[in-house]
């Protein structure tokens, strides 16, 4: 170990890799490769072993990490947690080392294992004096020198000390929070059920789930700020995906009837409670269909995805009680403007919607044109209001590129926005397959560009030709995972539902 290491180390860290040194000195692979034949796990143990069951936990075998240990001369209580919880061994010295060579318990086991080692052992199940399942060891291996310390959890009087709780700590090293936080492993299952229903719920319905491309040469599908790269074979420029939509779209002109993906998002836009760079978004698309089939189809699907993981169609987020059963309040985007602001923003043009912003005291981008001052508006004044979930329907044309105009309300479209908590979860249409008109909306996405809105529209010329070959009538939809993870699992930030979520770079 070189002197500049040992200056970065902590006293504790250099005690440890002293011990993996003399490990070594003693034979003993401190990072043995070979498999280790796991058959059973905690909680397992715990809720099957009973006097009429005890003969199957014979010859159990477990794997995990040490979290506690306490000393009675020559035995010893340890505790240790695996993938599904936490059980107590009972470690006899002469049973370990049923010899006259006591070094594996008394410079092995007492000496040179620490908190946070991982390790193995054999022996059988039963029920101490004090009633609790534990594991008498009859062989114990050494799986993986732990280098650094854990974080001590001590709980006294009712109190926890010394939880992970800093956010700083917990999302930067997340492997850590799941080690002395393993309650925090509930949320991202939970997470993985959520996708599963919707993935059976769609497969149910006879659509296929598809993967499309994440380098775009252009950045289509949404109004968003994309990241740049460039491919150096190709010698051009292209942009990590800020939305599947096109590409979707594409598959239905190709004949499929319906099509999902889980896909992976990239936006260069701020960070915060609800915002990630890197977010997780699942689109849907279904032939023949419109938004108000998709509107009754989304009640179904949450209402089943809040049972599935919670039990029930009631979820706590926070003090409130949110009901995710069909059927949803549905509101138009002019009603919900009116109704929390008093003004009626129908038939204003841009200068009269840039006076209302003023009025309410909305500052506003000097490039913005009626759909981003309309969107404005409601996202400052209106959106927070829906908790409970609230299909805001009929937007202005001008604020939906992509969406075919109303059938019956002149300047509208049919699109509805699901708003849960007061935040959209879920964006969907009566998808626009008019190419003529999907050319001269896209034009007018390149006016706002050439105005400087940098989050405006790319006109995808290959996206126009491929509706020239006639697309279906169709309805898609955008369902964001992890907001909607965090509303089933009660969780208040994004960063909370995603395992690493962007961070600032750490400093030195």
């Amino acid at each position: 170990m070189s002197v500049s290491t040992q200056q970065q180390l902590s006293e504790q860290e250099i005690i440890r890799r002293e011990k993996l040194l003399e490990l070594q000195k003693l034979g003993i692979d401190p990072y043995p490769a070979e498999e280790y034949p796991v058959n059973a796990w905690s909680e397992d143990v715990k809720a099957g072993y009973s006097e009429e069951t005890k003969d199957q936990y014979q010859e159990v075998c477990l794997a995990g990490r040490i979290m506690s240990t306490r000393d009675m001369g020559k035995a010893n209580f340890a505790v240790i947690q695996d993938s599904k919880g936490r059980i107590q061994l009972y470690i006899k010295r002469d049973e370990i080392c049923p010899g006259e060579d006591k070094s594996l318990y008394d410079i092995v086991w007492k000496k040179l294992t620490d908190l946070g080692d991982f390790i193995g052992v054999k022996g059988y199940a039963f029920i101490t004096k004090t009633g609790e399942t534990s594991i008498h060891v009859k062989e114990l291996t050494i799986l993986a020198k732990a280098l650094r310390p854990l974080p001590v959890v001590r709980e006294k009087d009712g109190e926890t000390f010394d939880a992970v709780t800093d956010p700083e700590f917990k999302y930067r090293q997340r492997y850590v929070d799941l080690v002395v936080n393993p309650q925090v492993k509930d949320v991202f299952i939970k997470r993985t059920r959520l996708m599963q229903t919707i993935r059976d719920f769609y497969n149910n319905m006879g659509y296929l789930e598809v993967e499309t491309p994440i380098l775009q040469a252009i950045p289509g599908g949404a109004t968003a700020r994309p990241f740049v790269t460039h491919h150096n074979a190709l010698d051009i420029p292209l942009y990590l995906r800020i939305a599947n939509e096109l590409y979707l779209k594409r598959l239905i002109v190709g004949g499929f009837e319906g099509v999902y993906e889980f896909a992976k998002d990239f936006r260069n836009e701020g960070m915060d409670r609800t915002h990630n760079p890197e977010f997780t978004v699942m689109e849907m698309y279904a032939a023949y269909k419109d938004y108000e089939w998709m509107m009754r189809t989304t009640e179904q699907l949450l209402e089943k995805v809040a049972i599935n993981v919670n039990g029930d169609t009631t979820v706590q987020v926070g003090e409130k009680n949110i009901d995710f059963k069909a059927p949803y309040r549905r509101v138009t985007m002019y009603d919900a403007i009116l109704e929390h602001t008093g003004i009626d923003i129908s038939g204003m043009d841009e200068p009269e919607l840039r006076a209302a912003c003023k009025q309410l005291g909305i500052h506003v981008d000097a490039h913005a044109g009626k759909g981003k001052l309309i969107d404005e508006i409601f996202g400052e004044k209106c959106e927070h209001h829906y908790v409970q979930p609230t299909f805001i329907i009929d937007y202005p044309v001008e604020m939906s590129p992509l969406t075919k105009k109303h059938r019956s309300k002149a300047g509208v479209v049919e699109r509805f926005e699901l708003i849960v908590n007061g935040k959209e979860i879920a964006n969907a249409y009566s998808e626009l397959n008019d190419p003529i008109d999907q050319r001269e909306r896209f034009e007018e996405q390149v006016l706002l560009m050439e105005r400087g809105d940098d989050e405006a529209m790319y006109i995808d010329y290959d996206f126009l030709r491929a509706l020239e070959y006639g697309m279906p009538p169709t309805s898609g939809i955008g369902i964001g995972i992890d907001r909607l993870t965090m509303l089933m699992t009660n969780q208040p930030s994004i960063q909370d539902v995603l395992f690493f979520p962007q961070m600032r770079p750490e400093k030195s």
